[in-house]
């Protein structure tokens, strides 16, 4: 099956930078390491060393507000944290990719009558995972609550369970958002497991959560909020996925 690109959502940190981006490109590599030797038969042996990705985007600038490519671009320059990329819409159940990125450049404007571009690149410190959308951002939160639970299957003893999330907008007085991702063995998720608890958020940003490497027999997961405040109001993305 053949996709035409034209929903892509791209979330670093805490910004949306769907609306002014016209390219993102995801990468991933091992080192390739060479261990040919006199038992190799005459043929190069080699095995993975060190990996790593790279997200690339390109496209519209535009600034004057936290959310905006600019100013996110600036804030985030040199910074490390939680980047997620939807191939086609940001629902809950899209396939995502997430990681932990280093934002290493960006490069603005152009030519006297182009419409203004930008570009940059983050380079990830951890591995790039493969899973999906645990919350949408398109919903604003108010109350406390849980989503939907995703069926990522057990986590074998080596592997972990990722997690990013972006707080791209807050609203109220003295607003706070507590978000945790727990796990159960069925969809119904009657008695769920707290797995990971990210640190409470009063503004706009990212976090990144791992578990550490020990099996996980559950196979349902799903993101559940705690919102405290006068008249609170969160917009929000997590992604999950275990690698």
């Amino acid at each position: 099956m053949s996709l035409v690109l034209t929903n892509v959502r791209c979330f670093a940190v805490g910004a949306d930078l769907t609306s002014a981006s016209s390219k993102v490109e995801l990468s991933g590599e091992v080192e390739e390491k060479d261990v040919t030797n006199y038992g190799s038969g005459g043929y190069k042996e080699v095995i993975g060393g060190i990996g790593s990705a790279e997200i690339a985007g390109e496209g519209f600038w535009e600034a004057g507000d936290p959310g905006l490519i600019d100013d996110a671009s600036w804030a985030q320059l040199g910074g490390v944290g939680p980047w997620t990329v939807c191939p086609n819409s940001a629902a809950v159940g899209s396939l995502a990719y997430l990681t932990r990125a280093l934002r290493s450049d960006y490069t603005l404007l152009g030519a006297v009558g182009d419409v203004a571009p930008w570009s940059g690149n983050a380079k990830s410190s951890w591995p790039l995972v493969r899973g999906q959308i645990a919350h949408p951002p398109g919903t604003a939160r108010t109350a406390s609550g849980s989503g939907t639970a995703l069926n990522l299957g057990a986590i074998a003893a080596g592997k972990r369970l990722y997690a990013a999330l972006h707080v791209l907008s807050v609203a109220g007085t003295t607003p706070s958002l507590t978000v945790s991702v727990e796990s159960d063995d069925a969809a119904g998720m009657a008695t769920p497991t707290t797995r990971l608890t990210f640190d409470p958020a009063t503004a706009g940003g990212g976090q990144t959560l791992r578990t550490d490497a020990a099996a996980i027999t559950d196979t349902h997961y799903r993101v559940a909020w705690a919102i405290s405040g006068t008249t609170p109001s969160f917009m929000f993305a997590v992604s999950l996925g275990i690698r």
